[in-house]
């Protein structure tokens, strides 16, 4: 028997409701600083009482029930609710506009969408393109409309007790995009096992306590906020600050507000903290640890301690892997610069091409060895193909090219995939790609990332437009508005007759980077 046993999200819920039912669980201060806060008693009781409504809505086990939230009690409410009916939760970006909503809604078949008042019109935007959605419910709503039910009025006169519903470890929980090298996301299968695993496993890495607090201001949909953050509290009976979004000018004074001893970030919002002017108090906050995920440099690491002296602990992981493969260690030389050594769990690897282990600082594949659906992501919902691609073997191929050096670190270098970091989100070159091409007159585009101080990068597009066509790079800028969330929207266009090519037509994106790097050094 492995760590996770015969465990599932709602047993460990209930176990931590039982041992320490009036501690508290869950804070939430919203953006006009109103705060709500419930013990592990309370959360659970709202749990069950979403999980009955979902069930009098018709909702069985294995069915997909789509949360379409910014970040708020009820997507917690929502996420336990669906997953102790042995449902599966579908978290999607607030950000997207239809055209981007649809594909995950459709693909996924979620018979449910879970949304806002403000959100509610691209979620109506769609409906009829995802024949599977049989109700649409909103929070924050008292009454029922002919278009979507009220969800607070849904729950309010539900039990607070739940009936058993047999749910295995291995049984799907979630199923979360994540953007793919092509024009269409990929749906990772997180599983009941998955979560129990990585809440043990990140929170041993963290050495995380009932009496630490986590600071939870990265999305909710986003596997970081429910990996990092969530399970890894609720493993150990600690507690959460939740708010409605990331804000550079009030993160310091939050934590400090609320005593919290750990956060997640990444690279670019700390970035956007130490661009805040400096405060007298934002040193005398309670942080003992930090965990960040990307680059940052040697001198932003240390304004960062010296300012805040809130220690920090890069890490690295992806939605697939769960938990984070690679950690820097909490009691031996902690090298910020670098991701650190195989985390308690994992086995690591750098292979070139052909899956044989490449020398010390030898650039190379990372791959990850695991048991899918347990250490590892179960698989893509409905993509055998792109599964079959990333898990081989028993290992998971990631992507990103790392080397080891001869202390044992690894060091990230870039990734294989042609992905765009840009303020902690991922970003595949061909879905804008796809969009732009899209546009009347446009013969082809080449999309890619540009360093940005404080983003991580910019987005660069190279267009190539038909014969005579005229097409201006604000217009290509406003249709990408109309279709893609505001992050994945190019700041930059240059119009180009071509582009670098290989002697087959394939585009050397390498080339076109060098030219902005040379451009940036030389401006």
């Amino acid at each position: 028997m492995d760590i996770v046993g015969s465990r599932n999200l709602r047993k460990v819920l209930e176990q931590k409701v039982r041992a320490h039912p009036k501690n508290t669980f869950l804070i939430f201060e919203d953006n006009e600083e109103k705060i709500s806060t419930y013990s592990y008693k309370e959360f659970d009781n709202k749990v069950n009482q979403t999980a009955n409504a979902l069930i009098s809505l018709g909702v069985k086990k294995g069915d997909k029930v789509n949360l379409h939230l910014t970040n708020c009690p009820e997507f917690m409410f929502c996420w336990f609710g669906i997953t102790k009916i042995g449902a599966v939760m579908v978290p999607t970006n607030p950000l997207s506009p239809p055209d981007e909503l649809k594909y995950p809604v459709h693909h996924s078949e979620s018979v449910i969408t879970i949304t806002q008042p403000d959100l509610l019109p691209n979620v109506l935007a769609i409906r009829k393109e995802c024949p599977y959605i049989q109700n649409v419910l909103v929070i924050g709503e008292k009454t029922d409309s002919k278009e979507a039910r009220s969800f607070d009025k849904e729950i309010e006169n539900q039990p607070e007790q739940l009936a058993d519903i047999p749910i295995e470890p291995l049984d799907d929980a979630a199923i979360l995009y994540t953007s793919g090298t092509t024009s269409l996301p990929k749906g990772v299968r997180v599983t009941h096992a998955n979560y129990v695993f990585l809440g043990e496993a990140i929170s041993k890495s963290m050495r995380l306590g009932p009496t630490d607090r986590h600071l939870v201001t990265l999305p909710l949909f986003h596997a970081n906020a429910q990996y990092y953050s969530f399970m890894t509290t609720l493993t150990v009976g600690a507690s959460a600050a939740l708010t409605p979004r990331f804000s550079a000018s009030r993160f310091m004074k939050q934590a400090t507000r609320h005593k919290c001893t750990v956060t997640s970030l990444f690279a670019a919002p700390m970035r956007m903290i130490l661009a805040q002017p400096r405060d007298t108090a934002e040193g005398d906050n309670s942080f003992r640890l930090i965990i960040f995920a990307q680059s940052v440099t040697q001198e932003q690491l240390k304004k960062w301690e010296s300012r805040f002296n809130a220690p920090l602990l890069q890490i690295y992981g992806m939605t697939e892997t769960m938990g984070q493969p690679l950690v820097n260690p909490l009691d031996y030389t902690r090298d910020n610069m670098s991701i650190g050594f195989p985390a308690l769990g994992y086995e690591c690897r750098v292979v070139d091409s052909s899956g044989k282990e490449v020398g010390e600082d030898i650039p190379g594949e990372l791959i990850v060895k695991g048991t899918p659906g347990s250490t590892i992501m179960k698989g893509y919902f409905k993509d055998e193909k792109a599964t079959k691609n990333t898990l081989k073997d028993g290992w998971l191929w990631t992507g990103d090219v790392v080397s080891v050096n001869e202390d044992g670190y690894f060091r990230f270098v870039d990734r294989t995939k042609d992905m765009i970091k840009r303020a902690g989100e991922n970003i595949a070159a061909g879905e804008v790609e796809s969009v732009i091409k899209q546009y009347p007159g446009v013969s082809d585009a080449i999309v890619i990332g540009i360093p940005d101080e404080m983003r991580d990068e910019s987005i660069k597009a190279f267009v190539i437009l038909d014969k005579g066509a005229t097409v201006t790079g604000d217009e290509i800028i406003d249709y990408c508005k109309e279709r893609m969330s505001k992050f994945r929207v190019p700041e930059f266009v240059e119009f180009r007759d071509d582009v670098p090519r290989t002697s087959v037509g394939k585009v050397q994106k390498h080339l076109l980077r060098q030219e902005e790097e040379s451009k940036r050094k030389n401006p």
